[in-house]
């Protein structure tokens, strides 16, 4: 199991602020022989049904050297743990955490864009500051 983004608890705070409850710290998969873990899994109960949301969150903090070369890696991995989800818990919907600076500064580039929508990469993004959920990106 690989070590927690610096953003970890920031998230987990972002998303207990927004109304969900952390099920899953991280989320555990296991496809054939390969195990995966997703940095959080989470749940929130709609008020029409008894069921809710189930969501996956890999967080990525993008403080390395180079943005691109984090990019390349979060995006494999958010791949590669989508296929995951899809074949172990196919109601759960994965998202990719990122900060609102990182959002503005990075993820605004119009080949980064182009990218996430390509891929169909939801992003959560989330303030730093107020450790807030400040937008949901399908």
């Amino acid at each position: 199991m690989s070590a927690k983004d610096i953003f970890h608890q920031s998230v987990r705070t972002a998303l207990e602020k927004d109304g969900w409850t952390i099920t899953h710290d991280p989320l555990h998969l296991k496809v054939d022989d390969i195990e995966f873990f997703i940095d959080l899994g989470a749940e929130r109960l709609l008020a029409a049904q008894k069921e809710g949301q189930r969501i996956a969150v890999e967080i990525k903090s993008f403080i390395g050297a180079s943005e691109v070369t984090e990019f390349h890696l979060a995006l494999g991995q958010t791949l590669n743990y989508r296929l995951a989800l899809k074949k172990e818990d196919p109601e759960r919907i994965l998202y990719l955490a990122i900060s609102e600076d990182t959002y503005q500064n990075f993820f605004s580039r119009q080949f980064i864009q182009d990218s996430l929508k390509e891929y169909q990469i939801k992003l959560l993004i989330f303030a730093i500051s107020t450790l807030e959920v400040v937008l949901w990106k399908e």
